[in-house]
This record gives C-alpha cells, sequence and structure tokens, in this order.
C-alpha cells in the first residue's frame, strides 16, 4: 500500500470548504426550527417531537450514502455526486420551509406541511454534509488527518456564525421580525433564502476544484483493492468488526448529542423565559430572543473555533477531549441562572469548547482506528448514528424529562449540562491508537 501523499494546505481547504455553505443551511435549522414550530403553534412539551425526523433520517440516510458512494465511481468523482445532489435538494427545501405559516393553512397543516419540509431538508443536508468527511478519511494521510479535520471544523463553525446570526442581522437593517400570528418573519424567511444561495455557490467551488481519485489510485493509497471480496461489505458484518474505539468514542458521543438536542429545542423558549420574561410566541419580545439565541450560538460557534486552534496544543488528546466536555457541562448549568443577555455569552464560549472538540475529536480518533479496515465511507456512515440516535431518543423523551423537572424550558439546560459531564467521563475508557 503506497503512502498517502502529504497535501498542501488550500488542497486540505478545498476538501472541506463547501462545508461552510452546507453549515450555514445546518445552522439555520438548528437554531430556528423550535422558533419556527412554536410560531406555528406547537406547545413546549411537543417541541422536541419535531426534532425526532431530522436525526431519523440521518441514520438512514447518511450509512446508505457512505455504502453507496465506496462503490460508485463516476467522471465526476465517487462522493462528490452525491454531495451535489443533496445541496440542490437542500436548496429547494429551504425556500418551503419557512413559508410553511404562509399558504393559509389551519394550525396543524402547517405544522404537518413543516415537519414533512423539515424531513426533506435534513434528509438532503444530511446527503450533503457526510461526504466531506468521507473525501478526507479517502485521500488524507494519517498526518495531516487531525489537520484536515481541524479545517473542516473551522469552517464549520464559520459557516455556523453566519447562519446563526442571519436574522439578528436582517431585524437589525430592517427586514420585519414580527408577522401575523403563525405566520414566520420575513426576518428568519430571508435568512433561509440567503443561506441557500450561498450553499449552492460552496459545493459548485468544491465541485470544481476537488478532483478525486479514480478506482486504481484509491486502491493504491488505501490498500483495500480486495476488501469487498475479503471481508463482506453488509452493514451488520463491519458492525462486528469494527474497531472498538467505534464503540467507546460512540458511547461519549450519545451523551454529548443529547446535550446538544436539549440545546437546540429549549434555547429559545429558556431566553425568551429568563431574559426577555415572556412566553408567548407570538409576541414581539420572543421573535427578539430568538434573534439573539442566533447570536448567542454565534458566539458558541466562535468559541468553538478558538478551542479548537487549543486543542491542537495538547498532547493527550483525551485530556482535552474530556477537558473540553466538562466546560461545555459547566456551561449549560449556567445558563439558568444568568439573566443579562450579554453574560450570557459566558456560558455559550464554554459550550463552544465542547462543541469544537465533538466536532474535531470522534472523527480523527475513529478514522485513525478504521486505518486498513476498507469500507472507510459505510464506516462513517454507520457512525453517524452515534450523532443520530441520541438525538432520537433525547427527542422522543423530551416531553417527558420537561414535565419531569417542572415544564422549565430553562431547567433542560441544566439535564444538558449533565449529560456532558457523563460524557466527559466516558472519555477514560477509550483506547487511543497511537
Amino acid at each position: 500500500m503506497k503512502q498517502k501523499p502529504n497535501l498542501p494546505f488550500w488542497n486540505l481547504w478545498n476538501l472541506s470548504f463547501g462545508f461552510f455553505g452546507v453549515q450555514i443551511a445546518y445552522a439555520l435549522q438548528s437554531a430556528n426550527i423550535s422558533r419556527i414550530f412554536a410560531t406555528l403553534g406547537a406547545d413546549p412539551h411537543s417541541l422536541s417531537y419535531f426534532w425526532i425526523l431530522p436525526p431519523l433520517m440521518g441514520i438512514l440516510v447518511q450509512p446508505i450514502v457512505g455504502t453507496l458512494s465506496d462503490k460508485t465511481w463516476t467522471r465526476w468523482g465517487r462522493r462528490i455526486p452525491y454531495l451535489f445532489v443533496g445541496a440542490a435538494v437542500a436548496v429547494l427545501v429551504m425556500c418551503l420551509l419557512p413559508n410553511s405559516g404562509s399558504f393559509g393553512l389551519t394550525i396543524s397543516a402547517a405544522l404537518i406541511f413543516g415537519l414533512v419540509a423539515l424531513m426533506f431538508l435534513d434528509t438532503s443536508i444530511n446527503m450533503a454534509m457526510q461526504p466531506f468527511k468521507m473525501l478526507v478519511g479517502d485521500m488524507v494521510n494519517e498526518e495531516q488527518k487531525a489537520k484536515a479535520y481541524s479545517i473542516q471544523s473551522f469552517l464549520c463553525n464559520a459557516g455556523s456564525v453566519v447562519g446563526y446570526v442571519f436574522p439578528y442581522v436582517f431585524a437589525f437593517v430592517g427586514i420585519s421580525n414580527v408577522a401575523a400570528k403563525g405566520v414566520i418573519p420575513d426576518s428568519v424567511i430571508w435568512s433561509f433564502y440567503i443561506g441557500a444561495a450561498i450553499l449552492i455557490g460552496c459545493v459548485i467551488y468544491t465541485t470544481l476544484k476537488v478532483k478525486e481519485w479514480n478506482p486504481q489510485e484509491y486502491a493504491e493509497y488505501n490498500g483495500t483493492a480486495n476488501e469487498e471480496q475479503e471481508t463482506g461489505g453488509n452493514w451488520i458484518a463491519l458492525l462486528k468488526n469494527a474497531p472498538s474505539a467505534f464503540w467507546k468514542v460512540g458511547l461519549v458521543q450519545f451523551f454529548c448529542w443529547v446535550a446538544f438536542m436539549y440545546m437546540w429545542t429549549y434555547t429559545a423558549g429558556t431566553i425568551a423565559d429568563t431574559v426577555w420574561n415572556t412566553t408567548d410566541t407570538a409576541s414581539k419580545n420572543y421573535q427578539d430572543a430568538a434573534d439573539w439565541v442566533g447570536i448567542l450560538f454565534a458566539v458558541q460557534a466562535i468559541g468553538s473555533v478558538v478551542w479548537a486552534a487549543v486543542l491542537t496544543q495538547f498532547k493527550n488528546a483525551k485530556f482535552a477531549y474530556a477537558l473540553s466536555l466538562i466546560l461545555g457541562g459547566i456551561g449549560f448549568a449556567m445558563v439558568p441562572f444568568i439573566h443579562d443577555q450579554y453574560l450570557l455569552f459566558v456560558p455559550f464560549i464554554l459550550i463552544g469548547c465542547a462543541w469544537a472538540a465533538m466536532l474535531a475529536m470522534p472523527f480523527a480518533l475513529v478514522t485513525n482506528a478504521l486505518q486498513g479496515y476498507g469500507h472507510m465511507g459505510a464506516y462513517l456512515g454507520l457512525f453517524n448514528g452515534t450523532i443520530c440516535v441520541p438525538q432520537i431518543i433525547a427527542a422522543a423523551l423530551g416531553g417527558t424529562i420537561l414535565t419531569l423537572v417542572g415544564s422549565a424550558q430553562s431547567t433542560m439546560m441544566l439535564v444538558a449540562g449533565i449529560s456532558l459531564l457523563i460524557g466527559a467521563a466516558c472519555v477514560t475508557i477509550i483506547k487511543v491508537k497511537k
């Protein structure tokens, strides 16, 4: 097996640049979905149920994309065709979802329309997102993999910042931030429109700049020419043969993604209640609070970018991983007790530390452990289950847990903090491949 060559910085950059646009779409979704459904008329105890479909589609779509792209060889590459199709569908749905309340539908019909649109949006985002992780696994050597995923993390967070602040910025420049009851404000609608335009532009850039290896070159560099015949390619067999790091990192992932699912679901209601003193989703105060949530998520993303640079200075990856999650857990625990919108920057910076580690550490640890296993795309698609399954479970239990903790959405931030601390404790069982 030939050693993969070191790639120039800009080659590494181009491999992941389209992730910037994909992450804008993902940020708009994660920051505004609870806001959209609450505005359409959803009860807080049912909000988490609307979050079941996105990870459910992810767990179905990403292994399929990974497995199919492992066997796809075209003149445009093996991963890029899936990236392009996913992005094209995402653009279409991003123009429909925020208009769910504008078609004169009843509340229940608008919620169903929004739910179906959300399903297609998350399906397409997942289809566009997964190829970037696979491209790094395919074409980057072990020495540069951490650097490549750090670049991907930077672009991910940069895209997040842009997507998160769009509604606040558009409201600031005069686009309406209020609308009739059950209708999404124009500031949110235009955020999705502009995000869609940036997404397709970034994906076109990656498509033009990245040249994937042909089958012969891929086999030479990855040593997998006869892998299909030797090990088979079905998912059950792959899971049986997965290295222990695949499962141990997955356990950490479970508690991390439970925490962030509750952040995305309940932060808008939390900040509206604890800072703006309202629970009326039709009020201007609620929409202003929801805009500020985007700013807080952007602060989190900026904190994540800074912390990602710090992470590279740690020699002990496990210590860096655990420390990041502990900081994030402390940040979540602080949120319910802060009633000043600017002081909230502090806990969200800490939460950004955990997010940086979650973006970079798991895939670096798992792809290193998978070296020589083959089926990289299928394995990474299956590993996405450690992101999707905990979100599905958290969403399904969200309403019940909210009731158990007194129906105050702010208390769910404490639940998220405890979950991250448990994840930090689980890091100790991971065995790092040297």
